[in-house]
Order: structure tokens, then sequence, then C-alpha cells
């Protein structure tokens, strides 16, 4: 299922749903444009979060543009351990339900 030439296809969503598409890319252009946070940091994460949400088109994509920032593999490397341990800890805290 996952094939970054699928990527190609974002340009018939754009022309399918124009406004939606658009406020989307104003979304992501805010998110990662320059503020208080530099930008090696929010790429690294992003690269948590996909680790965290399991996408591999933005593990791709982020990773690389953490790369880009000059984000080195050990800080990429404790930035998914990170999401690693969140996830693992959210589905330890939610398993409490089981035991209800």
């Amino acid at each position: 299922m996952y094939d970054m030439q699928n990527l190609a296809l974002l340009e018939r969503l754009s022309q399918s749903s124009p406004k939606t598409f658009a406020a989307y890319q104003a979304l992501d252009s805010a998110a990662f444009a320059a503020g208080a946070i530099p930008l090696k940091y929010k790429e690294l994460i992003a690269v948590a979060i996909a680790v965290a949400t399991q996408c591999p088109y933005c593990l791709r994509i982020h990773g690389e543009k953490a790369r880009e920032a000059d984000a080195t593999e050990k800080e990429t490397s404790e930035a998914v351990m990170i999401a690693v341990a969140l996830r693992a800890g959210g589905a330890l805290t939610h398993a409490t339900h089981a035991l209800e």
C-alpha cells in the first residue's frame, strides 16, 4: 500500500477539493515556518510523530528534511525512541481498562 509515487495523486485531491487542500497547505506551511522552535527541532518532532502515527510517507519526508536541517542520526534516534516510549506508555496505561 505504501508507495511514494502515490503522492502524485495529491494533485487530484487538490483539484477535487481546492479550498480544503489550500487550507491544509497553509496550516502545514505555518507549522514549519520560522518561529520559536528551530526548523531542525520541528522536523525531529515531525519524525517522532510519524513514528507514533505510523505514517511511512511522513517518516520518509520528514526524515529527509530533518537531515537537511542538520539533525544527526543520534538526535533522530533519540526523538524516535521518545515516540516509541510514549506510544508504549499509552498502550500500557490504556491496558488498565482491561482490568475494569
